[in-house]
């Protein structure tokens, strides 16, 4: 008999405490949530105050099983889940469905993976916090009910099978707005004046520039003009003080955001890699709002920091959470030992953690102390005063570990040394430079950024953000894409040896490194939601919600109650669109096609957005998809015509056209029956023939490579490599092969007899007597099936 059994989510989790434990402990993992809604049309019961009906997963059934007789063996059990709220109603669904007793079940919470934080564990048990998990399945249900609600509303109004999430929704909303922001913004120009001085004895260059920019090229110009015939005397220098503070420890948030600047890492990777440390023992729980360090934390930071950089670089301190709606009392994500500078193994892992353990050791560092220097330089005969700056590091401090990163659009100079200068003083001018500059819009959104944001607005909790980011990609509402940028002239003037040259040069403009952009259909389905659920789409209801979440955990209000309270108009708002709405495509007259006379017109059609010469009931219209970045919404005339110039023909290739065309998954070359994707980097308008070539040979031996067996008995059934393996491909479909297939030995009949046993991955059973369906029972089923998913609910 098992003395005492601990129940944790993850198998990484549950070795590494199964080491701090001694052998009166066996400690067994749940593999994450053990049951949900029921994904039929009995999920909830609105009617009985929004009852859920909770199901164990078909694939967690062993796991029960096993748990089960665990518990029954077991003294005593330990609920060991995460502390948060989902880690929460994860030990309440084990206590419900593996029948527990609260006599001999104890619910243990730890911010780290540590022995003395398990023991202490062990020590301070507690119950089941009913109001956490009510604010858990307060957010399950409710996004249950919104997203099985609206999805159908887009269905038959918008285009079938996309969908729609509570939270999601709203930050493809922030991305369409923060686009259209973007595309409607009209460019200012000023003209911003440098230039560079020498004392007289030809010392260092120092760098000026005049505070005020100029409105027009001929005001610039006439500064010039007055700048060579100055002179150039320094009539103040101001020298003071200043200090620089450590960023406070990470959050999810802040986490997120400064991998992202500083190693390029994804949302949803930094979570998995931050997963990953935790489970291992190396970090502090990843999921929390709060910058608060521990006493035991701050006294570990200070012995070694005074260890590895002396006692003046220690300056212990705590931080302030600012964020009123910080779930709980959680910790910063921080080492769990200070001493430990890296952990070894996996090198992202390891980049990752040495990003936390700088950040947390810099916030114990004492402050940066600088000495900023600001000097004033009279420029004769404009009556105009240049200002040059200067900053030295007199004492380090946290900079000697870490300097927290800026976004890409926040501008930051930083000065650098003068030499030594005095009141009075007259300065050579080297150059003096006049160059046009231009307002730019706000910039699109990051991953890191749009979390920012999400943040500052009270959307989502740090639980959310990495699911809400992946979640609007994998729709198809988001893409995270590069653009390249567009070529733009812009003016400069240099003044130097006492004459003026002015030239025109060229600057890219518009680059976008891992952006997020709106797609077509997420544009229209935003459009479609603004329109039709103002409430659903607002920020600050959003907010709101997310605040009755945090009373509901804190049990202050009920759960159905507040769910109520939503729900009752926003259901109203389905019935009466599912009523009274048109249906929308996005349709957008572009102008008129000066061949034929006809309109040019852009809509989303059944495998996206493409533009159309002629109405619908044109016999002869044509049709042309889009290209990678274009977007209805922007898409001009003249580029809309150029698409009905494709497919293009390249040339010939062994007798056979090679044509270059847009498909439903964009650019491509074909050559007979073989298609090729375009690379990226290359236009389908501009592509020659030799690189025409290189790709349809690279496609070919790709396929050639992909191949391992082909059967002579059917042309369609062959064995190809896949990413996880060799798998069966037969009429369009994929099998799995069994593990302990030896593929060279494998007969025609030994495969045919594998294909009998499964449904292939794309859904389709085969049958080789099946007769064909005919239309009508086809048209049965499809709408069969839009009946039973608008019912998903139970009403």
């Amino acid at each position: 008999m098992t003395k005492n059994l601990v129940i944790v989510e993850s198998p990484a989790k549950a070795k590494t405490i199964e080491k701090f434990l001694g052998k009166d402990f066996t400690v067994r993992s749940s593999f994450g949530h053990i049951r949900d809604l029921d994904k039929g049309d009995d999920a909830i019961d609105i009617k009985n105050g929004f009852k859920p009906n909770y199901i164990v997963s078909p694939d967690k059934t062993k796991v029960v099983a096993e748990l089960k007789k665990l518990a029954k063996e077991s003294e005593m059990i330990w609920l060991a889940s995460d502390e948060d709220r989902e880690g929460e109603a994860i030990s309440w669904h084990l206590f419900e469905v593996l029948g527990l007793n609260e006599s001999n079940t104890k619910r243990i919470v730890f911010h780290e993976i540590t022995k003395p934080a398990i023991e202490n564990a062990i020590k301070n048990p507690r119950k089941i916090d009913k109001a956490l998990v009510d604010a858990q399945q307060a957010r399950r249900i409710l996004d249950r009910l919104v997203g099985f609600e609206l999805s159908p509303v887009l269905w038959r109004k918008v285009k079938p099978s996309l969908s729609a999430g509570r939270v999601q929704s709203v930050a493809v909303r922030l991305i369409v707005e923060r686009e259209r922001e973007v595309n409607n913004f009209n460019s200012d120009t000023d003209f911003k004046i440098t230039a560079e001085f020498t004392k007289k004895d030809n010392s260092k260059a120092i760098k000026a520039e005049l505070p005020q920019r100029f409105k027009s090229e001929a005001e610039a110009l006439e500064f010039l003009k007055l700048s060579s015939g100055s002179t150039f005397d320094i009539t103040n220098i101001e020298v003071k003080p200043a200090q620089r503070k450590a960023a406070a420890p990470f959050t999810t948030s802040t986490l997120q955001q400064e991998a992202s600047r500083k190693l390029g890492y994804p949302v949803a990777k930094t979570m998995l890699l931050a997963q990953k440390l935790y489970e291992a023992g190396h970090i502090t729980y990843m999921r929390t709002d709060s910058v608060n360090l521990s006493q035991t934390a701050i006294n570990g930071a200070a012995a070694e920091i005074k260890s590895a950089f002396g006692e003046r670089y220690s300056m212990p301190r705590n931080y302030t959470t600012k964020s009123a709606s910080a779930q709980e009392a959680h910790e910063a994500i921080r080492p769990t030992y200070f001493e430990n500078h890296t952990v070894g193994g996996d090198q992202q892992e390891n980049k990752l953690y040495e990003l936390i353990w700088k950040r947390s050791i810099a916030s114990q560092m004492a402050n940066a102390e600088l000495e900023r220097t600001i000097v004033d330089i009279n420029v004769s005969k404009a009556n105009r005063t240049l200002r040059a700056e200067g900053e030295i590091i007199k004492f380090d401090g946290f900079l000697k570990v870490y300097l927290e990163s800026k976004d890409d659009d926040e501008d930051e100079e930083n000065a650098g040394l003068l030499p030594p200068l005095s009141k009075g003083e007259s300065l050579n001018l080297l150059h003096m430079t006049s160059e046009q500059k231009f307002s730019r819009p706000a910039p699109r959104y990051t991953e890191a950024s749009l979390v920012k944001k999400l943040e500052e607005l009270g959307i989502g909790r740090p639980s959310t953000y990495a699911p809400t980011i992946s979640t609007i990609q994998k729709r198809g509402y988001v893409i995270k894409d590069n653009r390249e940028g567009t070529p733009r002239n812009y003016q400069t003037s240099t003044l130097k040896n006492g004459e003026i040259k002015t030239k025109t040069a060229v600057e890219n403009t518009g680059v976008e490194k891992s952006k997020l952009f709106p797609t077509d259909i997420g544009t229209l389905v935003t459009d479609f939601l603004n329109e039709h659920f103002k409430q659903i789409m607002d920020y600050g209801f959003t907010a709101l919600v997310e605040k009755e979440f945090d009373e509901i955990a804190q049990g202050v209000i009920g759960w159905t109650k507040m769910i109520e309270e939503f729900y009752t108009p926003f259901h109203k708002d389905v019935d009466n669109t599912m009523a009274n709405a048109e249906r929308v495509k996005g349709e957008r007259i572009i102008g008129t096609d000066p061949v034929s006379g006809k309109a040019v017109s852009g809509r989303i059609g059944r495998y996206g957005p493409l533009v159309q010469i002629g109405d619908q009931e044109d016999e002869e219209k044509k049709f042309a998809s889009l290209r990678p970045g274009q977007t209805l919404e922007t898409i001009t005339i003249e580029q809309a015509l150029e698409l009905f110039k494709l497919p293009r023909l390249i040339g010939e290739h062994l007798g056979e056209k090679v044509t270059a065309a847009i498909g439903r998954f964009g650019p491509y070359i074909k050559f007979g029956s073989l298609f090729a994707s375009i690379p990226k980097d290359r236009d389908l308008f501009e592509i020659t023939m030799p690189e025409a070539i290189e790709i349809i040979e690279a496609k070919q031996k790709a396929e050639a490579e992909k191949l391992i067996k082909s059967f002579k008995e059917d042309e369609e059934l062959e064995i190809l490599k896949g990413r996880w393996g060799p798998y069966i491909s037969h009429n369009k479909s994929n099998f799995k092969l069994p593990k302990d297939s030896n593929v060279e030995t494998l007969t025609y009949n030994d495969v045919m007899a594998i294909i009998e046993k499964q449904t292939p991955s794309g859904g389709r059973k085969t049958s080789k007597t099946a007769a064909k369906p005919s239309a009508a029972p086809k048209a049965k089923a499809k709408a069969k099936a839009k009946a039973k998913a608008k019912a998903k609910v139970k009403k």
